[in-house]
């Protein structure tokens, strides 16, 4: 055990070696690695709040509104209610009354809602509001609905389901592009200032593997500092994230999109998204950058 440790303080004391002889190189692996994580923090924040919005939106459209037909009996009212429970997607169905129809009119009307008690009949039919369990599942049960007799009319915000569902479909696409050409760059840069180290050192290193080093003991050193230049600009660009995010989030709420930052993430619930995936990302880059260089660079 006294030994592991021992190993692991001198690969760690290698790798921070490594970092200090190419500090030029590594400042720019730093650098390449924060300001990657920079734009990426700013996609996440907005592709994290705009997921938001349109969950909430979701939310308000989510629902399929079937109108029955005038005068078929209560019997029959009751079959279409359990033939439309049988259908798959559908998380739950509620009778909407004519009578409760008219009332929820009238309340949209305000003070002016006495006007429609002079109607000499409800000319609102018995509906069913159905929620579904995910949006996707509109035109699906829309296409079951319509072999069911009794129902007049089937109403859906298809256009707006639509567009939210291509919208977040954009989104995801671009920001994995985005996040993928970023990490190449990332790890390209890593990747030279660990073939710098390499040639610094290739004498010792040749030297250990002559006395009878391991493969892996003499790799590890590479890659702990491949993790650390990954690991501190993970760090450096978190804290210019969450300081971004949270004076924009104040600057949203102080003044005139008051309404806007209720559908935002707080600060206080973003950062530790942030904090988990840029310091998995960032050692993750800077361990493969260290791996790729390795490989090409380091004949053991």
């Amino acid at each position: 055990m006294i030994m592991k440790i021992k190993t692991f303080r001198y690969m760690f004391k290698q790798g921070i070696i490594g970092i200090w002889r190419n500090r030029g190189m590594s400042l720019a692996s730093v650098t390449t690695v924060a300001a990657s994580l920079m734009i990426l923090g700013v996609i996440i924040t907005l592709v994290l709040n705009i997921n938001g919005v349109a969950f909430m939106l979701q939310n308000q459209f989510d629902t399929i509104q079937v109108y029955l037909e005038d005068e078929i009996p209560v019997e029959q009212i009751t079959s279409i209610g359990v033939e439309i429970g049988k259908i798959e997607g559908i998380a739950n169905i509620e009778f909407v009354s004519k009578e409760q129809a008219l009332q929820t009119f009238k309340n949209g009307w305000g003070e002016q809602g006495y006007l429609l008690e002079s109607l000499e009949s409800n000319p609102l039919p018995n509906s069913y509001v159905i929620h579904l369990e995910k949006i996707e599942n509109a035109d699906m049960v829309v296409s079951e609905l319509s072999k069911l007799s009794g129902i007049d009319e089937v109403k859906y915000y298809k256009d707006i389901i639509d567009n939210l569902l291509r919208i977040a479909q954009y989104i995801r696409r671009f920001g994995w592009a985005l996040i993928s050409i970023l990490i190449v760059i990332a790890m390209f840069i890593i990747s030279n200032t660990i073939k710098l180290t390499l040639n610094a050192r290739r004498q010792e290193v040749n030297i250990m593997k002559y006395v009878g080093a391991t493969n892996w003991f003499i790799r590890w050193p590479f890659i702990i500092e491949g993790i650390i230049l990954g690991f501190i600009g993970a760090l450096v660009s978190t804290v210019i994230i969450n300081f971004t995010y949270q004076s924009a989030f104040e600057l949203i709420t102080t003044r005139v999109y008051v309404i806007l930052s209720s559908y935002m993430i707080l600060p206080t619930d973003m950062l530790p998204r942030v904090i988990v995936m840029f310091t998995v990302i960032g050692c993750g880059v800077g361990a493969l950058g260290s791996i790729i260089s390795l490989r090409k660079h380091l004949k053991v």
